[in-house]
């Protein structure tokens, strides 16, 4: 049997769009780990309730620790960094798909919002962020017509 490196840009290329395309392009890893660090980009989900905006960010194998969250400017920074641990274990490794290396992601917020209110939890490979609205401050304004 013989393993053959899977290349997904390679089949049905016509299903991907020019933006998809590009993105692939700039955000390609880097093969052999250890030499050159991968780009990691971890998926995030954004939700609204009544209450508050939910952020979700699927970094799994990370612990909590190795997070950064912060405030700047009405914009919240999450930032963080996946390592990867070579151990001398005897393995050779035919195939890496798993992305490491450092991130920072930056999601601007409303105004509306409970800064000093803001919660953080990691479980099962999943940051949620809880960003509660503040119902005092409204949005929706009428402008006048002159």
């Amino acid at each position: 049997m013989t393993l053959i490196k899977y290349n997904p840009s390679l089949p049905n290329t016509e299903n991907r769009s020019f933006s998809s395309l590009l993105d692939r392009f700039f955000n390609e890893s880097f093969n052999g780990i250890g030499k050159e660090m991968q780009h990691f980009s971890p998926q995030v989900d954004i939700a609204e309730t009544k209450t508050a905006f939910e952020i979700a960010v699927a970094a799994p194998g990370m612990k909590k620790d190795d997070f950064n969250i912060n405030m700047n400017d009405g914009s919240i920074i999450i930032s963080g960094e996946r390592k990867f641990e070579e151990k001398k274990d005897e393995k050779n490794f035919h195939s890496i798909e798993t992305q490491y290396g450092s991130f920072s992601r930056t999601f601007h917020l409303p105004e509306n919002i409970k800064e000093d209110k803001i919660e953080a939890t990691y479980q099962d490979g999943i940051l949620n962020i809880t960003i509660p609205k503040d119902e005092k401050k409204e949005l929706k304004r009428t402008i006048q017509v002159k």
